[in-house]
C-alpha cells in the first residue's frame, strides 16, 4: 500500500522561475538555467501528481525529466518507484527504490516505503532491515512509522518481545499511533494481559473509528471481563458495519461453538 500505516508525507510545492539572470539595455545575455531548481521542481510536481491520482503519466512524465537532468536524483527514483509499485510493476518498482537508496543511502523516507513494498511481498526479513534503518535516523520525522512496521514485520518473523519493544518505542514518540496501540492491544491479549489489553485497545478507541480488527477484540476483552452488554455491542457493530469481513466470521464461528 501507498501504504496508512505504511504512508509518505505531503512534500509542499516549490514554485519558481527557472531562468536566472538579468536583461540589461546593452545585450541579451544567454538565460542561466537552474539545473537543481529545475529538477526538485520537476520531481514535486510528478509528486503532487502521483499522490492526488490525477494523472499517473503526467507524474511519470515529471520524474523522467528530473532524470533528464539528474540521472543519479534519489527522489525522481524514489517517485518512480513510487508510481511503478502503483502500475503494478514491482520488478521496475524495486529497481528504481534500490537506485535511491544507492544515491542516497540514508534517505529514510524511501527506506520506509521500500520497507512497506517488501512487507506486502512476504518479504519480512528484508523489510524489517529497510525499517530498522529508518527507525535509527533520529532526524527523521516519521520514526514512529518505521518503528511501527518493524514491529509488524518482527510479529511476521515470529519475534514478539522485539516487536513489543518497536511498538512501545513508537508510542513514546507518537502516544496517539493508530497501528501500534491496537497491535499491543493484540499483544497484551495474547499473552493473557487483559488489563493492559483493554487499555491500549481504549486509548486506540477514544481516538479511531472502529474497524474489524479493534471490534473483534473488543468482544473477546469483554467476555473474558464478563461485561455482556459492551461484547454485544462490538458484536453488533461488527455484524452491521463490517458483515463480510474475515472478524464477522470468526464472531459467528465462535457463537456457533457457544451453541453446540
Amino acid at each position: 500500500m501507498l501504504v496508512k500505516s505504511l504512508i509518505s508525507p505531503q512534500l509542499s510545492l516549490v514554485f519558481g522561475l527557472f531562468l536566472t539572470g538579468c536583461i540589461t539595455t546593452g545585450g541579451l545575455p544567454e538565460p542561466k538555467i537552474d539545473l537543481d531548481k529545475a529538477r526538485q521542481t520537476h520531481v514535486q510536481l510528478g509528486l503532487r501528481y502521483l499522490q492526488s491520482g490525477d494523472n499517473r503519466e503526467t507524474a511519470r512524465r515529471h520524474f523522467f525529466e528530473a532524470l533528464k537532468l539528474g540521472p543519479k536524483d534519489p527522489r525522481a527514483h524514489h517517485g518512480l518507484a513510487m508510481l511503478y509499485q502503483v502500475d503494478g510493476e514491482m520488478a521496475e518498482a524495486e529497481s528504481h527504490f534500490k537506485k535511491a537508496l544507492r544515491y542516497d543511502s540514508n534517505f529514510s523516507m524511501a527506506r520506509t516505503n521500500y520497507g512497506v513494498f517488501l512487507y506486502r511481498q512476504q518479504r519480512y526479513k528484508e523489510a524489517l532491515k529497510q525499517f530498522k534503518h529508518s527507525a535509527a535516523d533520529l532526524q527523521y520525522p516519521r520514526r514512529s512509522y518505521a518503528l511501527a512496521n518493524s514491529g509488524r514485520a518482527a510479529l511476521k518473523l515470529g519475534q514478539r518481545e522485539a516487536a513489543e519493544q518497536a511498538f512501545t518505542r513508537a508510542l513514546a514518540l507518537n502516544r496517539n499511533l493508530t497501528l501500534a496501540l491496537l497491535e499491543l492491544a493484540e499483544l497484551k491479549f495474547n499473552a493473557g494481559e487483559y488489563s493492559q489489553a483493554k487499555y491500549y485497545l481504549e486509548r486506540f478507541s477514544a481516538k479511531n473509528r472502529q474497524i474489524p480488527q479493534s471490534l473483534w477484540l473488543g468482544i473477546r476483552i469483554e467476555k473474558i471481563f464478563g461485561n455482556r452488554d459492551k461484547e454485544k455491542s462490538h458484536a453488533l457493530a461488527l455484524k452491521n458495519l463490517f458483515p463480510y469481513s474475515e472478524q464477522a466470521l470468526k464472531y459467528k464461528k465462535m457463537m456457533a461453538e457457544n451453541d453446540e
